[in-house]
């Protein structure tokens, strides 16, 4: 499973994702791109997962176009202090719920 972490997370959350083949945004050099160009680049380069912040991106994309999962966090900020207690659910969710377009904890 490839993972890729929105440019809306702090890169070191993917540190959490240990055994986990996970990217940032900022590693793949995808900074500021739109949502269906963001989401066609996952697709193109094979990705399954996109963690995010952005609870906008399910009414503005039609998710069932692209070959990925979407999981959303609901916190309040970005800081790694905030979205790390999310990691545990998070790796459940994609042990075990991966017929969801779109999933938000």
């Amino acid at each position: 499973m490839k993972i890729l972490l929105d440019e809306n997370l702090p890169d070191d959350l993917k540190y959490e994702f240990q055994n986990m083949d996970i990217y940032s945004v900022n590693d793949m050099k995808w900074n500021s791109k739109k949502n269906g160009e963001l989401l066609t680049l996952m697709v193109e380069n094979n990705f399954d997962v996109l963690i995010t912040l952005d609870q906008n991106l399910k009414f503005q994309q039609n998710l069932s176009k692209f070959k990925i999962q979407v999981v959303c966090l609901k916190v309040p900020d970005s800081k790694i202090e905030t979205s790390k207690p999310f990691v545990p659910k998070i790796l459940e969710i994609l042990r075990s719920n991966l017929k969801d377009k779109y999933i938000e904890i």
